[in-house]
């Protein structure tokens, strides 16, 4: 089973978060949870925000780099909005990398590198009309088009943070599916770190 390392959203380490990583783990798979929020949790995603911003984008995003850097390089790099800046970085730029999986939101590939590396599978999870991804939908449109390893997932919608359990956005279906094609994607990793779909 795959080993994994979830990096949360700007609302912090939440227990929807934790319950997700907890599902992962109910199917077999290792994972961190690092908190780059050292213990913070806010209400909104406007208090996240303003958290991030007095900490610094660039900061929270080293701090999920420093915290992988105490795992094994082959892990499955995940990230919940926010969480998906270090989780893309780590699986662009860090070699041994399996696999992503990116939830609500996604990076452009040219922020981490030239291309998308080949042999790293990666899905984008997001709600086709969440406000918040639809800055990202063109980065998650390219990087299926340049990669043979990606796919988009798009779920009926306009929720952010829809797989959080603990938030008013939660959508108990939309998240379930989202779950279930996470799990048959690492359960799908072989050994070699790639999809053998």
């Amino acid at each position: 089973m795959a080993e994994v390392v979830l990096f949360h959203h700007v609302q912090g380490l939440t227990s929807g978060v934790v319950a997700f990583a907890d599902e992962l783990r109910a199917a077999g798979h290792t994972v961190h949870t690092p908190d780059l929020f050292e213990g913070r949790t806010f209400d909104s995603l406007e208090e996240g925000t303003a958290y991030v911003r007095q900490v610094g984008f660039g900061e929270v995003g080293a701090r999920g780099v420093r915290a992988a850097a105490e795992l094994p390089r082959e892990v499955v790099h995940v990230g919940f909005s926010l969480g998906v800046v270090p989780a893309q970085e780590l699986a662009q730029t860090r070699d041994g990398a399996r696999g992503a999986l990116l939830m609500h939101a996604c990076i452009p590939v040219s922020e981490f590198g030239a291309a998308w590396p080949a042999g790293v599978p990666v899905q984008v999870h997001a709600m086709e009309h969440d406000p918040f991804f639809a800055e990202d939908a063109e980065a998650a449109r390219a990087l299926v088009a340049e990669s043979s390893d990606a796919e988009l997932f798009l779920y009926p919608g306009d929720r952010h943070l829809f797989a959080d359990s603990s938030l008013p956005s939660y959508d108990p279906d939309a998240a379930e599916l989202m779950t279930r094609r996470a799990v048959e994607f690492l359960g799908a990793l072989d050994g070699d770190g790639r999809n053998p779909r």
